[in-house]
């Protein structure tokens, strides 16, 4: 049995989405400048130095050139109001440390090098605790993570001043996640620039790391949820562990950003 963060996933993304019509563009590798804005200096040093042990983020050859060429992808979907589908996924690295496959804070890096007042929604099925360490407590955004209660990385319980996080149960489906979803950009408030979406499918029903029983077609009214915001847009790719499902999942967030819905009162 292979390991859940395999090539198999995004490839099968990639490839539906081209049949869709979707274009593509190639990012180059984030500099240093860009990566130094979200991680300390010695965070840079071990990636760069393989000089580091995790077990969910093995120390591969080159890795510091993919995991630059991630947070690249992030910077190019920010500058294009696009969608990155790179790899190595980002939500769980912090100014200090890796883990959960992640390297650098790819939507991080973006919103940090944009300046701009960001809303950032978390709808992978794991905490982004990296991405909650990055912002806590900056005035220029605001963090919200919808997540399974009691999963990796065991963060997430609470509010903590402008991150607001939603633990959820195991399967609660789409009319639970949807409404609040809705709460949850209700209490963020107007204000923000941009809206970054942390974009997970692991939420669908039958993911082995963090279902919460969702169908395809609710990605489509989670996007439409988040297109009702009217803020410009762009998304980088976290989780999401069933293959066959990227695609379609991927594609129903798109298509409902792209329809919108009245915001949320």
């Amino acid at each position: 049995m292979g390991h859940p963060e395999g090539p198999a996933r995004v490839r099968a993304l990639q490839e539906y989405l081209a049949r869709k019509g979707y274009p593509f563009l190639e990012p180059a590798p984030a500099a240093d400048e860009d990566l130094l804005r979200v991680h300390t200096p010695a965070h840079l040093r071990r990636v760069r130095e393989r000089d580091f042990y995790d077990p969910d983020c093995p120390a591969y050859p080159e890795i510091d050139f993919y995991a630059r060429l991630a947070a690249g992808g992030a910077l190019l979907a920010q500058e294009r109001r696009g969608f990155s589908i790179l790899r190595p996924p980002g939500h769980h690295a912090g100014p200090d440390f890796l883990g959960g496959f992640c390297y650098y804070n790819n939507i991080a890096v973006a919103v940090r090098k944009s300046g701009k007042r960001t809303l950032v929604v978390d709808i992978d099925g794991h905490h982004g605790n990296g991405t909650e360490e990055v912002f806590h407590g900056d005035p220029l955004v605001t963090y919200i993570s919808l997540h399974r209660m009691y999963n990796y990385p065991g963060t997430g319980h609470v509010p903590r001043g402008n991150c607001l996080n939603y633990p959820l149960p195991p399967r609660c489906g789409k009319r639970l996640y949807v409404e609040t979803l809705e709460q949850a950009l209700a209490a963020a408030g107007p204000g923000h620039e941009e809206l970054a979406i942390s974009a997970g499918f692991d939420t669908y029903r039958d993911d082995p790391l963090a279902s919460l029983g969702l169908e395809v077609d609710a990605f489509y009214d989670i996007g439409s949820v988040l297109g009702g915001t009217g803020l410009p847009t762009y998304l980088v790719l976290e989780g999401g562990y069933v293959p066959e499902v990227m695609g379609p999942a991927a594609d129903a967030l798109l298509q409902g950003l792209q329809e919108g819905s009245p915001p949320p009162r």
